[in-house]
């Protein structure tokens, strides 16, 4: 894919701008926002990819432009996932509600960072070694077993989310019990502590890199382009600060999202393993011919798989929260009913005069 150089650099200073103004908007005044400023912000962001995937289309070809959404739909999808993560790091800490969104611009900022490196050293590695794609392949499938094993045995995310790292920081750094605003060091009674935002800070920059392990590998079993992969990384995250406010509740009410993300990830880890085929040159394998029999998956049906998946888990969780809702209703009605009961039970009858 041959795209102008004007273009690539436009879009890298457009998108740095945006970055840089969100970032702007959180420092100069740290708040909550209200869910008509949320979902103002995510329909902003939204439509600013689905623009700039269809002038991909025309700056490039349809190809180009059928990855880069197939790409963003997948990655956003992953995003939505990680928003579980990031709900109980903010709680477990209880991190004040008008700095979440400073946590969570740094949460971005840090995955965007993290997600570039990870792009650039797999770019590097599949250009020298094709034999890549059979790793990554292998690894989102395993991430696919993982996720529909979670899914079939009811596991939630855990409520408790602290790692080595962190709980070492904690117990060696100088700490303050409460927070000092967004600030991670401060001067108390002549000695430099640290506040718990630091410890917050590193519990979501440890979630940012294993959230980079998991996505890289499955967008680039959707296209190989470095440009793609990471502005469709770049327009999956930008937004997902004003989506956690907005959608809070509503991820409770995905039952079914870990069911849906193995199945669009065991189909992308399958896709990979076929073009590794098709690409091979693996001496022990096939002697390290290629399988030229082997069919390549068109972009086209990778697309209508990753949007079926999707739309087909959303509505089954709505509709299986939607049927938990009536159940938890009458049984609490059928309760209330048998208290009325047994409370009359309890009343001393009425005698004749």
């Amino acid at each position: 894919m041959n795209l102008p150089v004007w273009f690539e650099v436009g879009t890298f200073v457009v998108l740095t701008l945006l970055l840089a103004a969100d970032l702007l908007i959180v420092t100069r005044r740290p708040h909550a926002p209200s869910m008509r400023e949320a979902s103002l912000w995510v329909s902003f962001y939204v439509g600013l990819a689905v623009v700039f995937g269809i002038v991909l289309g025309f700056v490039g070809h349809g190809q180009a432009s059928g990855e880069f959404f197939a790409g963003w739909l997948t990655e956003y999808s992953l995003s939505v996932d990680n928003l579980f993560i990031f709900v109980i790091i903010l709680a477990q800490f209880r991190v004040p509600r008008k700095y979440q969104q400073s946590v969570l611009m740094f949460g971005i900022l840090t995955a965007i960072v993290l997600r570039g490196v990870f792009i650039l050293l797999g770019a590097a590695l599949i250009n020298e070694f094709a034999w890549v794609f059979y790793i990554f392949g292998a690894f989102l499938v395993y991430t696919a077993i993982r996720l529909a094993n979670q899914q079939v045995h009811h596991e939630d995310h855990d409520d408790e989310y602290e790692n080595a790292f962190v709980r070492r920081a904690q117990r060696v750094l100088p700490m303050t019990q409460e927070y000092h605003g967004v600030k991670l060091r401060i001067r108390e009674n002549g000695k430099r502590l640290y506040t718990p935002m630091v410890i917050v800070f590193l519990s979501i920059a440890s979630a940012d890199l294993l959230f980079a392990v998991d996505s890289i590998p499955a967008i680039f079993g959707l296209t190989q382009e470095a440009f793609i992969v990471f502005t469709a990384n770049i327009f999956a995250l930008m937004g997902l600060r004003q989506l956690y406010f907005l959608i809070g509740g509503l991820l409770e009410k995905l039952v079914y999202l870990s069911a849906g993300l193995a199945v669009i990830l065991a189909f992308i880890g399958v896709k990979l393993v076929l073009h590794a085929l098709h690409e091979n040159n693996l001496p022990f394998v096939n002697g390290g011919e290629p399988f030229h029999s082997v069919p390549e998956v068109p972009i086209w049906l990778s697309l209508t798989v990753i949007v079926g998946t999707l739309l087909v888990t959303t509505v089954l969780s709505l509709l299986k929260s939607r049927s938990d809702d009536r159940k938890a209703a009458r049984s609490g009605s059928a309760g209330d009913a048998a208290d009325e009961v047994e409370a009359g039970s309890d009343e001393p009858a009425d005698r004749p005069s």
